[in-house]
């Protein structure tokens, strides 16, 4: 792709560098608006939290599946024109989603949604990389694009916080559909019309595979997100989406390695590099999912309002900053790879074994900002190296297929992350709760005298004898819960403390990790 003529000739390099982020940064704001306030957008839309699960499921994995033939429609139409219509659609497709409370209806918004967070993303990550020269330059970007998208949880979690306290759900929808129209301007007025690729007619697209993958994706992933919920194959319907997922997978796998020009080039398996990468990088989603069980004690167990925790998880990003500026510095000093991860992986257990004894009826701020900063710092210094050193091995002409390695490493760990995190909640917490039921009896001394003391306050603030003694069990019962929500996310964190344990002497015995990321040679960047 030559990208030296598609740009007219007063723009500067440094204004098409800016551009070019800005246009990527859409997808963050696709994939950020209805998971930075989960509880409100579920109730919002009448769903329970798992359908919510599965919608950025459906978003994300319908963007992985896309970037199999994105390649096609990018040849096809010259890239201004392209660009131009894909963004607009993206702004049509947001606002309309502020009209849309029928969940089907809602999560074919979300197909629509993936299919054009894929399409420009490509593109303009060629156009970008084209831009940088050296291997400071290309660190520098990919930390500065990828730290954008780290931080845009906390950041539209926070734009939303404040929209609701001072206007309706819909205008923070109105105001990403209008960033959206910003992007279509900028390229409007400093892109060039004419084509940069050969024209490659649409109906070489491979849709046999697109649709096999597709399905194969979103019925796995319905899966593992209601398995919990549905009892896994005690329901009927979770082994028939179990099996779909299976046998389309089976079948995609098939198609690609009997044909001559595959979709997919499986060949990429062949580099050591990419397989642990992938695996790295669905340990370290999986390791990342836990934050989540942080969050909700911040809201079920310590009672912060949603402005509070919102504040909170700037402190996380300020560790995802640190992270990412010690990483860009590692990897312009050429420091091996493998004691970057050690780093990483380090903090991450320390931070899981740290919060640990943090899980109790009541904290401060001050007790969980270290441990919450050093979960941000082992994120940030994670992040960008996984990506390199997962693509930049592969050959060129694989970049795509690397690409996607890379973004199914994410999209299957954050996927079945949700789902052991869901299940061992669910699981843990009724054995915790179980227990410490049996010692909630009548022939309890001291229950009954907690009882008696509770009921004594609630008739204190005028409820009747009967009443009173109804909340005063419910209160009890209800504190039973949060300490049995308590033990058992106690457990999962030490849980997986002891596994990045184990990871972290496998990955300094591992023989195949490379010293340094050759980021100039590849030209590389996708995932």
């Amino acid at each position: 792709m030559n990208d030296q003529d598609i740009f007219k000739s007063w723009v500067p390099n440094w204004a098409i560098v800016i551009i070019l982020f800005v246009c990527l940064l859409h997808s963050m704001i696709l994939l950020g608006v209805y998971t930075s306030n989960v509880t409100y957008a579920a109730s919002f839309l009448d769903i329970e939290p798992e359908d919510l699960q599965f919608a950025m499921c459906v978003t994300y994995g319908t963007l992985l599946a896309t970037i199999l033939i994105e390649a096609r429609f990018s040849s096809f139409f010259p890239t201004k024109n392209y660009l131009m219509a894909v963004y607009s659609l993206v702004g049509i497709t947001i606002v309309s989603s502020a009209y849309v409370t029928n969940f089907t209806v809602f999560l074919l918004l979300r197909v629509f949604e993936g299919i054009l967070m894929a399409l420009p993303v490509i593109t303009i990550r060629q156009l970008l990389i084209g831009r940088f020269n050296s291997k400071n330059a290309i660190v520098i970007g990919f930390s500065f694009y990828y730290g954008a998208l780290l931080l845009s949880t906390p950041f539209i979690m926070n734009i939303a916080v404040w929209f609701l306290d001072h206007y309706d759900w819909k205008y923070m929808l109105y105001v990403s559909g209008m960033l959206q129209v910003l992007n279509v301007f900028l390229i409007w007025i400093t892109f060039k019309g004419h084509r940069i690729t050969k024209k490659i007619p649409l109906y070489q697209i491979d849709w046999i595979s697109y649709v096999l993958v597709l399905t194969a994706i979103l019925t796995g992933a319905y899966f593992f997100v209601y398995a919990e919920k549905k009892y896994w194959f005690e329901s009927s319907q979770m082994i028939l989406m179990l099996m779909i997922a299976l046998i389309t997978a089976g079948l995609f796998v098939f198609k690609e390695l009997s044909v001559k020009r595959p979709s997919f080039n499986f060949e990429v398996f062949k580099y050591a590099n990419l397989r642990i990468g992938f695996l790295l990088f669905f340990l370290f989603y999986i390791s990342r999912a836990t934050l989540s069980l942080c969050h909700a004690a911040m809201f079920q167990i310590w009672n912060w309002d949603p402005s509070r925790v919102a504040g909170v998880q700037y402190i996380n990003g300020l560790g995802n900053v640190i992270g990412l500026i010690l990483a860009a510095f590692f990897l312009i000093k050429s420091i091996s790879t493998k004691y970057i991860f050690l780093i990483g992986f380090s903090l991450i257990a320390l931070f899981h074994f740290w919060f640990t004894f943090l899980f109790v009826p009541d904290v401060a701020l001050s007790d969980i900002i270290i441990p919450y900063v050093l979960q941000g710092i082992g994120v940030g210094l994670l992040f960008v190296p996984l990506i390199l050193f997962t693509t930049s091995s592969v050959p060129p002409k694989m970049a795509a297929s690397s690409g996607i390695i890379g973004v199914s490493g994410r999209f299957w760990g954050s996927t079945i992350g949700f789902c052991i995190m869901q299940n061992a909640m669910a699981f843990l917490s009724k054995k915790h709760f179980l227990k410490l039921s049996q010692f909630v009896t009548d022939n309890s001394t001291e229950t009954q005298e907690v009882i008696a003391k509770t009921t004594q306050s609630f008739i204190a603030k005028g409820y009747t004898a009967e009443n009173a003694n109804t909340l005063a069990i419910k209160k009890i019962f209800g504190t039973v819960a949060k300490q049995s929500t308590l033990l058992a996310d106690m457990e999962i964190y030490t849980i997986v403390g002891y596994g990045l344990l184990v990871l972290i002497v496998l990955i300094a015995f591992n023989q195949h990790l490379k010293q340094t990321v050759n980021l100039v040679k590849s030209k590389v960047w996708i995932g």
